[in-house]
């Protein structure tokens, strides 16, 4: 299947579905007719396979309570393993019913009220406020940034760890909004310090499947061959990688004995959420069927980035296209040439675009615009057009 025959088959108007991203345009952003470039999710249908297998299960239509059957283990695991080398074992995989609500139920299982919890800025929005409202205290570490990449800063990353007493570092790979897929070794170096001084390290991986170009994923837990797994929690979601996210349904991944004991304690007190059956029957077939549909997806995503860095770097060069390694979420930097202030007025009165604007990722990144880019390409172009319009207009 080519591109375009892609598209025709699997992009569709979400309009009137009762979509957030649509739908909510007006309550969110005061305006209905903006281009919605915001919510991470995907204007694709989810591969045929996935429909096809909740459609035999809607058919018996019997919802009650249920089990993960055996072979969503083995399914999960075989993802795992082809892909990332980390095969699992059904002991270490416990469900939650989303990232972020693991979490918080990671903060509340690990940390005591006022503990210190790291997270790199400019991270998605959550992440602090999963720390500040469950009553722990939020430390923060800009990472370093330069002409559109951004870096860790390990040395300020310990000194944070040192002067505020971290007990969790909770840790965005791939990163968002940042964009970046961290290498090998740029774990290691972070795990390390996390290591040296007792840092539990939550690794909220739920964009793990989405990749570009040649950088290649790797788990926390499968780091330099494995050694900082015991001191990982993993997280993960087929929800980004086949646009699952109504059905909430995810992945808690622990390795070590001790911190499971200490989880499943948890849990049996306050963690009484059943599975989410369609949940369940579309990560399996997800998992099972979904290669080649992914691949797909990470053409389209690809492309449009492609399209939004070399047309922009053309026609409005003032403004700097960040780095785009995995995620399909794209930071502009318009700081050269908007106002810090004039941002929302730029973006959304003139450009008529709903995004993410950088301040809620972190308090230091006022003058950047976060665009989702899995979206139909007719949605970038248009977008793309309105950008340079509007900065001629004004310059």
């Amino acid at each position: 299947m080519d591109k375009q025959k892609f598209l025709d088959d699997y992009v569709v108007e979400r309009r009137g579905t009762d979509c957030f991203k649509w739908d909510e345009l007006e309550s969110r952003y005061g305006d209905k007719d903006l281009i919605s470039m915001w919510v991470a999710d995907m204007e694709f249908k989810t591969c045929d396979q996935v429909i096809d297998a909740m459609i035999k299960r809607t058919r018996h239509g019997v919802f009650g309570y249920s089990c993960v059957p055996g072979e969503y283990y083995q399914v999960f695991s075989d993802w795992m393993e082809r892909r990332y080398r980390f095969p699992l074992k059904k002991e270490w995989v416990r469900f939650s019913t989303g990232c972020v609500t693991g979490i918080a139920w990671m903060v509340h299982a690990f940390t005591k009220p006022g503990d210190a919890c790291l997270i790199l800025t400019p991270v998605y929005y959550p992440f602090h406020n999963v720390v500040t409202n469950n009553g722990r205290t939020l430390v923060t570490v800009d990472l370093e940034y330069d002409n559109g990449h951004f870096s860790m800063d390990y040395k300020a990353i310990e000194k944070a760890i040192v002067e505020n007493n971290v007990k969790m570092f909770i840790q965005c790979s791939p990163h968002n909004p940042a964009g970046r897929v961290w290498s090998e070794e740029e774990l290691e170096q972070v795990l390390e310090i996390c290591k040296r001084h007792q840092v539990l390290v939550v690794s909220d991986e739920i964009h793990q499947d989405i990749t570009l170009k040649d950088h290649a994923f790797t788990p926390a837990a499968v780091a330099k061959e494995g050694a900082y797994r015991d001191m990982v929690i993993t997280l993960s979601s087929a929800s980004k990688t086949f646009n699952l996210a109504g059905l909430p349904h995810s992945h808690i991944i622990i390795t070590n004995e001790s911190l499971m004991a200490v989880y499943d304690k948890f849990a049996s007190a306050l963690n009484r959420t059943e599975i989410n059956v369609l949940g369940v029957v579309a990560t399996m077939a997800a998992y099972a069927h979904g290669d080649e549909w992914l691949d797909h997806v990470l053409e389209v995503i690809e492309d449009n980035y492609s399209y939004l860095k070399h047309t922009l770097n053309d026609k409005a060069p003032d403004i700097t296209v960040c780095d785009l390694e995995g995620t399909y979420l794209v930071l502009l930097d318009l700081r050269k040439c908007v106002d810090q202030n004039g941002v929302k007025e730029f973006i959304q009165d003139k450009c008529r675009l709903a995004v993410d604007y950088g301040e809620w990722f972190g308090k230091n990144f006022n003058g950047f615009v976060r665009l989702n880019l899995a979206t139909d390409p007719a949605y970038v172009r248009q977008a793309v057009d309105n950008i340079v319009n509007q900065l001629s207009n004004c310059n």
